[in-house]
Formats: structure tokens, C-alpha cells, sequence
């Protein structure tokens, strides 16, 4: 049986960053912080076994790629029969994110930024964030008015901020709190 329990709060006090730091301190801390490809790669190691064991308990079959991409652990699952695993709106896939987290977490003491995805969900999901995105911009350059999307879960904000971020004239901004949270679009001022 796996322990699924989350990290006590002192885990969560050491990884929030403080108010005020000294440049010095703060240079100090990145380079604590930063874990080598090695560590990533292990991180995606450990996030395998974990996401094969759950596949092997459901009686799912699917092949697993573990990598390290732009400074984080992946785990990609793909095969057929998956969909009940992503759930509505990846809800499920979120959760099963957060769990494989836990897992590493158990496994190293260390928090972990892994992104899961399963059926290519992540992928595809991406590109219609990008449409939602440019129509939101569209509709900001055209009318003025700023454009409150509906609500996302972080990765799906971060999504969208990378592309009006690349846009001129307009940024983007999230409000509100969990589950609740949503993208503003409007004119850059």
C-alpha cells in the first residue's frame, strides 16, 4: 500500500518563498532549489513505477515515457482506453498528478513540479487554450473591453498566459481563488 498522505507543513514553509531576501540569500537559495537533469530524470523514474502501478491495479495497458522537458519531470502515458483516467475536463488527470507527486515526494523529501499526461490530453488541450486565448486578444484589441475567460486549472491559466504574454498590446492577469480561478484579458497599459 501506497502512503498518500500529504507533507507536513514545515515541507510546505520551506518551499514558500519569503517576503524580503537579501540578492545574496536569494542567489544562494536558486542554486539550492534548481535540481540537476539527474534529479529531474529520477523524479520521472519514480513517477513511472508509481503511474505503472496504478495502470497494473485498474488493469490498464498503456506505454509510459519518462522524461525531463524545459526544467521539469514528465510522464507521458499513451494507449487506448485511457479517457476514464484524463475524466472530464482532466480533472481526473489532475488528480492523479497531484498523487504521483506525493509519491515523489515520499520517495525523495522533495517537492516536484512532474507534469503528467495521459492520451496526449496535455497536448491537445494546449492548442485549444491557444485558440481561446487569440479570440480573447481579438476580442480586447477590437472592443476594449477586457474579457474574463472562464474558469482553469493552473496549467490551463498558464497556457493561456504564455500566449497573450507573446501578444503586444494586451496582457493578462488571474483573479479569484481555487476552483474559481480565471484569466483577465485586456489592453496592455
Amino acid at each position: 500500500m501506497t502512503d498518500t498522505s500529504t507533507p507536513d507543513s514545515s515541507v510546505a514553509e520551506a518551499t514558500s518563498a519569503p517576503e524580503s531576501t537579501p540578492a545574496g540569500a536569494e542567489e544562494t537559495k536558486k542554486t539550492e532549489t534548481v535540481a540537476s537533469d539527474s534529479d529531474l530524470f529520477r523524479q520521472s523514474e519514480i513517477a513511472a513505477d508509481y503511474v505503472e502501478g496504478l495502470l497494473d491495479i485498474l488493469d490498464y495497458d498503456g506505454d509510459i515515457d519518462e522524461l525531463v522537458s524545459a526544467g521539469r519531470p514528465m510522464v507521458e502515458v499513451v494507449g487506448g482506453r485511457l479517457q476514464p483516467l484524463v475524466g472530464q475536463r482532466g480533472a481526473t488527470l489532475e488528480a492523479l498528478q497531484e498523487l504521483t507527486r506525493l509519491a515523489i515526494f515520499r520517495a525523495t523529501g522533495s517537492p516536484s513540479r512532474l507534469l503528467l499526461d495521459i492520451g496526449g490530453y496535455r497536448a491537445s488541450r494546449r492548442k485549444e487554450l491557444a485558440a481561446v486565448a487569440r479570440n480573447a486578444v481579438e476580442k480586447v484589441k477590437e472592443h476594449g473591453d477586457p474579457v474574463r475567460l472562464e474558469p482553469m486549472s493552473a496549467f490551463e491559466r498558464k497556457c493561456v498566459h504564455d500566449v497573450v504574454n507573446a501578444i503586444t498590446g494586451v496582457q493578462s492577469e488571474s483573479e479569484g481563488v481555487e476552483p474559481n480561478r480565471r484569466i483577465v484579458v485586456r489592453a496592455a497599459d
